[in-house]
């Protein structure tokens, strides 16, 4: 990952999509967030806040807990959402398209240490902490090793 992560405090739900919907404007085919963290830090509403925001007609954007991939046509192209947790292993991937995805959609995959050596190594690592004490404050941490990642984040935040 790259040596300065970029990490934020963000003070509730709506700054949360706010963050999602500025790094959305960003994304383009072949772009991956591989989202991480406990169960209930956000990782699902950040992917559908960022969904959201890129669709050109609204639509439901359900979490892909139980279908494990949702997909959506975007101006953009296409966006997968992908939710790994009830998967064994790196071995039911294939089966999901994910690796063909990863080169021609934007993607987003909740739970990406379900893909093991399959994980794209260009992708962008978002991981989301939730504090014990507030319970909507997050903590976002953004690390990756792609340098065009550098340049698609820079002043997100300011």
């Amino acid at each position: 990952m790259t040596t300065a992560p970029i990490s934020l405090t963000l003070s509730s739900p709506e700054a949360t999509a706010d963050l999602a919907a500025r790094l959305g404007a960003r994304l383009r085919p072949g772009d991956t967030l591989l989202l991480e963290g406990p169960i209930g830090a956000g990782k699902t509403h950040f992917c559908r806040s960022l969904i959201q925001s890129l669709l050109d007609e609204p639509e439901d954007v359900p979490s892909p807990t139980f279908t494990l991939v949702q997909t959506y046509e975007a101006g953009i192209g296409e966006i997968w959402h992908a939710d790994l947790y009830r998967l064994s292993g790196p071995g039911e991937i294939v089966e999901l398209g994910l690796a063909e995805a990863f080169e021609t959609a934007v993607c987003l995959v909740e739970w990406p240490d379900r893909l093991g050596p399959d994980a794209p190594a260009n992708a962008l690592h978002v991981t989301l902490h939730p504090d014990p004490d507030a319970e909507d404050l997050r903590r976002i941490t953004l690390a990756w090793t792609d340098p065009k990642w550098a340049e698609k984040l820079d002043r997100l935040t300011s």
